[in-house]
This record gives C-alpha cells, sequence and structure tokens, in this order.
C-alpha cells in the first residue's frame, strides 16, 4: 500500500459512508481507488469482510420447506376471504 497522497478524515468519511453500498455491489472493494493508498479504510474493508464470511458460518441458510409457504399462502387466502365478508 502506497501512500501518494495524504487522507483527510473527510476523504475517510466520504469514503465509510459508502460503504453499504460498495458491499451490496458485490465489487471488489480492496481495488477501490481509496483503498489503494489508505491503510485505515483497507484494513476496515479487510475485518468488515472477515465479519461477514464468519456470521455466513453462524447460521446456515436453508429454504424453508414447501409446507411452510403452503401455510402462509392458506393464511393469506382466509384473511382475504374474511375482509371480502366483512366489506
Amino acid at each position: 500500500m502506497t501512500s501518494d497522497r495524504t487522507h483527510t478524515p473527510r476523504d475517510c468519511d466520504e469514503f465509510q459512508r459508502q460503504l453499504p453500498e460498495l458491499f451490496d455491489s458485490d465489487r471488489d472493494l480492496l481495488a477501490h481507488a481509496h483503498l489503494q493508498t489508505c491503510e485505515n479504510c483497507s484494513s476496515l474493508v479487510r475485518d468488515l469482510e472477515y465479519i461477514a464470511a464468519q456470521a455466513k458460518l453462524l447460521l446456515p441458510i436453508h429454504d424453508p420447506s414447501p409446507a411452510v409457504w403452503d401455510n402462509i399462502q392458506n393464511a393469506l387466502a382466509r384473511q382475504a376471504k374474511d375482509d371480502n365478508k366483512s366489506s
């Protein structure tokens, strides 16, 4: 990491405000121009990526069974029928 220029707190604040959108974009954050010269923000992104990766390991993600979706659909249909009766 080279330090071609001095970063002001405003540069880092602006970058950090963009972080949620950058994470959602699925781009390689470490390739971002600010991170090429800012060790503090680069370290922050590495830490956040590590935390996100570890969080995914905490609970396996399973889709609910088809019965769950059937129950939801049936409940919504019953609610709609009840709403129509009371109108």
